[in-house]
């Protein structure tokens, strides 16, 4: 291919290939690694509680698990992000009420919901892990996760937890804006509607991680 020679098919092609096939080319530092384990609370994971269960995400407790295990035994930190009642509330994006994502229309007492916090059971921190309580999507957004990431002296994160196309995105997308390296797990994070997984897995491989399964983080924290 040559400058002003670009036909539509060629950039079609190219844009495919990045979606299917790409692979950030960073080399991955375990000492200088950090996996984030985004909003695996109760709220999300526990059966059959909340209109915002998301069955895939606990379907992938076992897997995400491991790569916890083994990133504590490789003194990767694990930090973990979740909802609560930070500032009464307050703190939220003053639009969020109005989106569908609130379940506004169901009628329940919400009251209960994101008040705690409390990480799923099967993935409880440890007494010296962190937990950032976060008011939006995104972990970085008005949180000291990026202060601390540099204080610990990491450069790349390890995207897991739920949800793939609201949280954990837009945390990957946050982390690359503030140049860090980003692995997003394909097979630790849950989307709510199943089908959304690999669309965002395709966004997310073409332009802002290197997309990995639970067993290729593993082998790469070595």
């Amino acid at each position: 291919m040559k400058i002003n020679q670009f036909t539509e098919q060629d950039v079609l092609s190219l844009a495919k290939k990045g979606y299917y096939e790409g692979k950030a080319t960073f080399d991955i530092n375990p000492k200088r690694c950090a996996l984030l384990v985004i909003d695996m609370q109760d709220e999300f994971v526990k059966p059959h509680w909340t209109p915002d269960w998301v069955p895939e995400a606990t379907k992938m407790v076992p897997r995400l698990r491991k790569v916890i295990d083994h990133c504590r035994e490789m003194s990767v930190p694990v930090i973990y992000t979740v909802f609560s009642n930070t500032h009464h509330y307050f703190d939220r994006p003053k639009s969020g009420k109005y989106m569908p994502i609130q379940h506004s229309d169901l009628g329940i007492d919400s009251s209960e919901f994101y008040v705690k916090g409390e990480v799923w059971h099967e993935l409880a921190p440890l007494d010296n892990e962190i937990i950032i309580h976060k008011p939006s999507y995104g972990a970085f957004h008005d949180t000291p996760l990026e202060t601390i990431l540099r204080n610990l002296d990491k450069d790349t994160v390890i995207i897991s937890g739920t949800l793939t196309n609201f949280c954990c995105d837009t945390t990957a997308r946050q982390a690359y804006a503030r140049s860090f390296k980003v692995i997003f797990g394909s097979d630790i994070t849950g989307a709510d509607d199943p089908d959304l997984q690999e669309p965002e897995l395709r966004i997310m491989r073409k332009g802002f991680a290197r997309v990995m399964s639970a067993e290729e983080i593993i082998k790469s924290l070595i």
